[in-house]
């Protein structure tokens, strides 16, 4: 299974940090005036930093893809210096994966990696974090705060009311963000061991109590088969969810348009490409709000 990273030539970089906004995951940080790759697991390799650098210093590199491995990681950052160290810490606090973060931790102190460990433990204190949300803070390592990765339950969203006649109240069970799939990373901590739900941009639209019905309990992606482009980084990320991150079932929710099927059978070849056989629900939802169809295919 190959997989899409971002590779930088240092000699040629600049310094510009023009890279460091078009990274949607927070991935490239500046550090000691050149580009540096914090987390290749953060990497979505879709390439946006690519079309903002000014002397071509960024590249996409597609390698046979491998379970992340912090401590190979952290080999490779060690020679780069205690600063590109300390992002990477701070990258997986912010993210929340603290299980790669104490490995990385214990892994330094046994190499006696010299390292201000107190720089992470005091990072993120103040900024502009969604309050009630674990594990994220404000930090100033760039990319688009909108795509940052975020892990919430619904108790830390409000109720709301609504005039619908489906509920006089509703609470949100999102727990997660993003939800688009070309911004997903497949191997963030909120996908493994998880039930999955794959839905249709539309579907949210037209079914009243898509959260109540589909989304408790589960995490969310959201694609359209027939207006998004590059749809084989779609298989990809589909693929490596199901490898690497063991989610347990997948729930495909369409439209009853025909474009929509389109959704059905990238599930499908995902899971016959992974070699690993989840069981897969389909429903089908009318365009005018009612659910046509909901069976294990």
């Amino acid at each position: 299974m190959k997989r899409t990273i971002i590779k930088i030539d240092e000699e040629l970089c600049n310094g510009c940090e023009a890279c460091v906004s078009g990274c949607h995951e927070g991935a490239l940080q500046m550090i000691d005036g050149k580009a540096r790759m914090v987390s290749e697991l953060f990497c979505d390799g879709l390439g946006a930093c690519i079309g903002d650098c000014p002397v071509g210093a960024i590249t996409l590199e597609e390698r046979e893809a491998e379970p992340y491995d912090e401590i190979a990681t952290l080999e490779r950052m060690i020679p780069k210096g205690e600063k590109t160290i300390i992002a990477h810490l701070k990258h997986l606090k912010d993210h929340g994966e603290t299980d790669y973060l104490k490995q990385g931790v214990s892994y330094l102190r046994s190499q006696g990696v010299q390292v201000d460990f107190a720089q992470v433990h005091n990072h993120g204190s103040a900024g502009c974090a969604p309050k009630n949300v674990s594990a994220v803070h404000s930090h100033g390592g760039g990319g688009c705060p909108g795509s940052r990765e975020m892990s919430f339950g619904p108790a830390a969203v409000s109720g709301f009311k609504m005039s619908s006649p489906v509920a006089s109240e509703s609470v949100s069970q999102l727990r997660q963000w993003p939800v688009q799939l070309h911004l997903l990373n497949p191997e963030a901590a909120y996908f493994r061991n998880a039930d999955v739900v794959l839905a249709a941009d539309c579907v949210a639209y037209s079914l009243p109590d898509f959260h109540d019905r589909f989304l408790a309990g589960k995490t969310l992606a959201i694609a359209c088969p027939k207006l998004d482009s590059s749809q084989e980084s779609y298989l990809e990320k589909l693929k490596n969810m199901i490898v690497y991150s063991n989610i347990n079932t997948l729930t495909v929710v369409i439209m009853e348009v025909p474009c929509c099927g389109g959704l059905l059978r990238l599930a499908q070849k995902a899971v016959a490409e992974a070699g690993r056989k989840i069981p897969v629900k389909l429903a089908v939802v009318g365009v005018k709000g009612d659910i046509l169809k909901e069976e294990w295919v």
